[in-house]
C-alpha cells in the first residue's frame, strides 16, 4: 500500500521555481531541488516526474501567473492608457520586490535555452504570444478610442512592449532599483502613446 504524501504540492512546486529561476535548468541539481523543496528523491519522482518534467511545469505555473497578473492590471482601467503603464509599473514593482528581484524563471529560460528545446520552447512561446496579443489587442482599442496614434504599428508596439517587460526583469536582476525602472516604463509610454 503507497505511503499518503506527507507534503504540500503547491509549496514544493514553488520552492522548485525559486530554486530554478535562481540557478537555471542545468545550474540546478537533484539534491539542490530536493533540499529546497524538503522532500525525498521518491517524492520527487512520485509527484512530479524527472527534473525536466518538474521544470516544465515550474516555468508554465510561473509565467501563467507572472503573466497573468500584469495582464490584469493592463485590462483593470477604462483607459488604455493607464492600463498599459499599470501593468509595465507593476511589473517593475514586482521585478524589484525583495523576494523576486533576484531571478525571473521565464527570461532565464529564454536565455539558457533560447530555440534550442522544442518543449521549453513551447512553453516560453505561449506565454510571449498570449502576452502579445493581449498588448496588441489594447493598443488596437486605444487607438480605435483615439487615446493612441492611429498610424501605430500594433504588432509592432506590442512587441515592444513585450521586450520592454524582459529589460525590466532583466534591468532589475541586474540591481537596477524601482526608480530606474519607472523611467524606463515613462519612455516605453512615450513611445507608444505619442500621437
Amino acid at each position: 500500500m503507497a505511503r499518503p504524501r506527507e507534503f504540500d504540492r503547491d509549496t514544493a512546486l514553488q520552492r522548485a521555481i525559486d530554486t530554478f529561476a535562481m540557478h537555471g535548468f542545468e545550474g540546478t541539481s537533484t539534491p539542490m531541488l530536493l533540499e529546497a523543496m524538503k522532500i525525498g528523491r521518491q517524492s520527487l519522482y512520485d509527484t512530479f516526474g524527472d527534473k525536466r518534467s518538474l521544470y516544465l511545469e515550474a516555468l508554465r505555473t510561473y509565467s501563467t501567473a507572472s503573466v497573468g497578473a500584469t495582464l490584469s492590471a493592463m485590462f483593470a482601467t477604462v483607459s488604455v492608457r493607464d492600463g498599459i503603464e499599470q501593468a509595465l509599473l507593476g511589473f517593475a514593482t514586482n521585478a524589484t520586490a525583495a523576494t523576486t528581484a533576484r531571478a525571473c524563471l521565464g527570461v532565464h529560460a529564454v536565455t539558457e535555452f533560447g530555440t534550442l528545446a522544442s518543449d521549453v520552447k513551447a512553453v516560453t512561446d505561449e506565454i510571449g504570444a498570449r502576452t502579445v496579443l493581449a498588448f496588441e489587442s489594447r493598443i488596437r482599442e486605444g487607438m480605435a478610442r483615439g487615446e493612441l496614434a492611429a498610424d501605430l504599428d500594433a504588432a509592432s508596439a506590442a512587441q515592444f512592449l513585450l521586450a520592454t517587460l524582459t529589460g525590466l526583469k532583466v534591468a532589475a536582476r541586474g540591481g537596477a532599483d524601482l526608480a530606474t525602472l519607472h523611467g524606463i516604463v515613462g519612455i516605453a509610454m512615450r513611445a507608444v502613446v505619442e500621437k
